[in-house]
């Protein structure tokens, strides 16, 4: 059986009991972090054995946006400027860029990068989320994000549109706290949702951890059934393999078991736990079980759209960057 979860290895390299854990317990996908980078030839054995160890395709991922949270850095990796930064250059410009980090993932065996960061920017979004977004204007934003997602796609990386149902209106980090959102839900329709709204057929994507009064005034989306169906329903539309953020953050409370349970409970097709520490990750895999018939079917259709990319010119599509980057002013 394949477990409902995404989890993180501890360090550069499995140690044999790492690799046993991984294989018994059977992961859908893996997740990186800094503790995991060092070169390239170390990501590309590492990525290897994850996919030894359950002995199959595993996708593995990484948060690759650009800006404060982009894992791989020079030399591995070109050096990004946060995504809004760049927003002003259009989709085009978007999809080159991405097109670019794709070509810099697949080469280490990276399929999956959880991006792009779909959340609206108002003025009083939180600094760890601010630049991350792509603008404050619901049409800008979806297509701007639809370029991230279309050059990811064409570089053989699927994307994960985030942080569903929206997490811009947010003025807490929620790796520390719980954040709560008091806006109507008609607002949030015609704004926040509307962003996802023009992303739902994207293959992946990953809820907030923000309580949406309108939505559950007792519950994080993540933990939440009533926000699960908003995002599934009319006002987003969402129809592919939806996984939680990081069930370790301090946004969310209790046992992590529990926090496991409530998640999927809530609709979530999959968790994601991202400590790589060997105990907190055997209490996921207890938790957690084996994938829903109805969230099989929509990982299948995710990665039957992982495809080798076509030969492409990446000075070339550098040089096109650069001039568009010119165009409007930046640089």
């Amino acid at each position: 059986m394949t477990l409902a979860a995404i989890l993180a290895p501890a360090g550069p390299g499995l140690a044999p009991a790492e690799a046993r854990f991984f294989a018994a317990a059977d992961p859908w996908g893996f997740i990186l972090f800094d503790r995991n980078l060092e070169d390239a030839a170390q990501i590309r054995a590492l990525t290897g054995s994850l996919r030894d160890a359950v002995g199959r395709d595993a996708p593995v991922l990484i948060d690759q946006e650009g800006g404060r949270v982009q894992r791989l850095r020079p030399p591995l990796a070109r050096d990004w400027p946060p995504p809004l930064a760049e927003a002003a250059a259009g989709p085009r410009a978007l999809w080159l860029r991405y097109r670019i980090i794709a070509h810099e993932l697949a080469a280490l065996g990276i399929d999956v990068n959880c991006a792009p960061c779909a959340d609206l920017a108002f003025p009083a979004t939180h600094p760890f989320l601010r630049n991350r977004c792509a603008g404050g204007d619901a049409a800008t934003v979806g297509r701007l994000a639809r370029g991230v997602a279309e050059g990811l796609l064409a570089g053989g990386v699927l994307p994960v549109v985030k942080h569903l149902p929206g997490h811009g209106r947010a003025t807490a980090d929620s790796h520390h706290a719980l954040p709560r959102v008091a806006t109507p839900r008609a607002e949030l329709a015609a704004t926040d949702f509307a962003a996802f709204r023009a992303l739902a057929d994207l293959p992946l994507a990953m809820t907030a951890h923000v309580v949406f009064d309108a939505l559950d005034p007792g519950a994080p989306a993540t933990l939440s059934a009533a926000a699960v169906a908003a995002i599934r329903g009319p006002e987003i539309g969402f129809g592919g393999l939806l996984m939680s953020d990081d069930l370790g953050m301090g946004a969310l409370g209790g046992p992590l078991a529990a926090r496991v349970e409530a998640a999927l409970a809530a609709g979530c097709d999959l968790v994601l736990h991202c400590s790589g520490v060997a105990e907190e990750n055997a209490r996921v895999a207890g938790a957690a079980g084996a994938l829903a018939p109805a969230a099989a079917a929509r990982a299948a259709r995710a990665l039957a759209l992982r495809r080798p990319p076509a030969a492409v010119d990446i000075p070339a599509l550098e040089a096109e960057l650069e001039a568009l980057r010119r165009g409007c002013g930046d640089g």
